[in-house]
């Protein structure tokens, strides 16, 4: 299938891409913040980069985009994969979720508990269960 922006338009879409402050980003950052928690931001001595980290805690929470990182659940409908250059597409969304499933198990390792938030749990719709999530996890034991 042939795609519906211009090689340009494609182009310009892709760079726009961040990795850092998205929407869904900040309103975990924003939950978290409102529950009273304090955190660090993008901590480069940590395997992954996580998004938040609570460092007394030992707990980081990543915030992924579903398409980015392939959220496994067949109800999301942001994870699909595309319809063209696949031979470009599946290397490239395997390699991420080998890399997030050996980020994870570095933290574990290490004595860190770890998060991950999709991209369609922080829509608008059901933020006050995102928020029970958090919270749990947040006050949840240290192991």
């Amino acid at each position: 299938m042939a795609d519906k922006l211009t090689r340009n338009e494609r182009s310009e879409n892709m760079r726009r891409i961040r990795s850092k402050n998205m929407k869904p980003e900040m309103r975990v950052r924003s939950l978290v913040h409102s529950l009273g928690y304090r955190f660090r931001l993008h901590r480069k001595e940590l395997p992954g980069k996580p998004d938040l980290v609570f460092g007394p805690r030992r707990k980081v929470i990543f915030v992924h985009g579903c398409f980015w990182h392939q959220h496994p659940d067949p109800e999301c409908k942001i994870a699909r994969l595309p319809k063209s250059r696949l031979d470009y597409w599946l290397p490239k969304l395997e390699r991420n979720t080998q890399r997030d499933a050996e980020t994870l198990k570095k933290l574990k390792e290490a004595g860190w508990s770890a998060l991950v938030v999709w991209e369609c749990e922080t829509k608008a719709k059901d933020l006050a269960g995102l928020q029970k999530k958090l919270q749990k996890f947040l006050d949840e034991p240290e192991r």
